[in-house]
């Protein structure tokens, strides 16, 4: 009964979000040392359906790796009508102070924690390409934001689009054909967290080492976040927890590439586990079996890992049909797949699998950030 009535309020709360045009997930804080927040949803596609993924992604403020991950082999382009999706709106929070805004790249979100609330606020983020990637392992602040902010690539970035035989204007104008959108918050002194110009992109590795948002979201960022708010980056593809009545849950997600070659390759990026992660693994309450799943499925979703058979705890709402004139762009399809996607099931319950052993590193090295020097309103994008 505890669980129905849990999984009913996410439910009036995502309902909420949608009708209200809100633009975010809000999640209150867990009392104590519970790490464990919300519940997923299900979603049927309507009939009819003529609208891509990103679609339902953003009615339920989701990015594209997140949607993938739940739902593995639906069509980006166009979810079949009838099919069955997950929106996965439980999550474990990252292992890191309750302060500020943190983003971890390879979940592709972004946890705000405004002061003096008892909230966490979820959006979702498009992030670095392979080789400009986002910063992680680095603590900075919010030092300045810009409404119509205008974009000045620099020389790189002019070199780069020379050898495709392209020409970039020396300044993009404010307005909503500038790739960093309408609002842009600066951290360090080449990165910033802003909007877009390409929806699809949010859930993505699609930038030059910034941070996308929505528009709704980056407007709400530019309007609550002051300047000076603690800003941190990650990148943990696994999180564990305790949580306070002894249950055990892990959420893994796909590893970001890191070569060439595990971007090019059809196999799972390996996955090395911190060692925060294996204190909450070592106990003998802990079922291995569920635990190999959860490390070969990559769903991106907290799995009970002490309960045996199915922990996932859904909730059911109704979508109606929207014109599909409103969205008039869509992801590539390749570039989708290499965000965060993997093959993965939904259900704990499955056969175990066999598969390549997942190497466990418990000591990986730290990457700092060294963010390059640039002039004012001169960013990476």
């Amino acid at each position: 009964m505890k669980m129905k009535i849990r999984a009913f309020c996410s439910m009036v709360l995502a309902m909420a979000v949608y009708s209200q045009s809100a633009f975010a997930v809000v999640y209150p804080l867990p009392e104590g040392k519970s790490r464990l927040v919300g519940e997923n949803l299900q979603i049927t596609v309507p009939e009819g359906n003529k609208l891509p993924l990103e679609h339902f992604a953003a009615q339920f403020q989701m990015g594209l790796s997140n949607m993938l991950e739940a739902n593995p082999g639906v069509d980006v382009y166009l979810p079949a009508a009838g099919t069955k999706m997950i929106i996965p709106q439980q999550l474990i929070l990252p292992d890191t102070p309750h302060e500020g805004i943190v983003i971890n790249s390879a979940e592709m979100r972004l946890y705000y924690y405004p002061k003096g609330t008892k909230t966490v606020i979820v959006l979702p983020i498009g992030i670095g390409e392979l080789g400009k990637d986002t910063p992680f392992n680095w603590v900075t602040s919010v030092q300045r934001k810009k409404d119509g902010p205008t974009w000045t690539p620099i020389k790189a970035m002019h070199a780069e689009y020379a050898e495709r035989g392209e020409t970039l204007p020396e300044v993009f104008p404010a307005g909503p054909d500038n790739p960093m959108g309408l609002y842009a918050l600066y951290v360090g002194r080449l990165y910033a967290v802003h909007g877009t110009n390409a929806n699809f992109g949010i859930g993505l590795r699609v930038s030059h080492g910034c941070v996308r948002l929505r528009a709704d979201d980056i407007k709400y960022l530019f309007d609550h976040v002051p300047v000076g708010t603690r800003v941190q980056f990650i990148n943990e593809p696994v999180k564990a927890t305790i949580e306070p009545d002894g249950s055990r849950y892990l959420e893994v997600h796909n590893p970001l590439s890191a070569t060439e070659e595990q971007f090019n390759s059809s196999e799972p990026v390996p996955i090395n586990l911190p060692v925060n992660v294996c204190h909450v693994l070592v106990d003998p309450s802990v079922n291995q079996s569920t635990v190999d799943q959860a490390l070969q499925r990559r769903s991106g979703m907290p799995e009970n890992i002490v309960a045996q058979g199915d922990s996932s705890q859904t909730a059911t709402v109704q979508v109606q049909p929207v014109d599909e004139s409103t969205i008039t762009e869509g992801p590539d399809t390749e570039q989708a797949q290499q965000g965060n996607a993997a093959p993965v099931t939904l259900q704990t319950s499955v056969p175990e699998q066999s598969g390549t052993a997942v190497p466990v590193d418990n000591t990986a090295p730290i990457e700092q950030a060294t963010p390059a020097a640039g002039d004012d309103g001169q960013t990476a994008q």
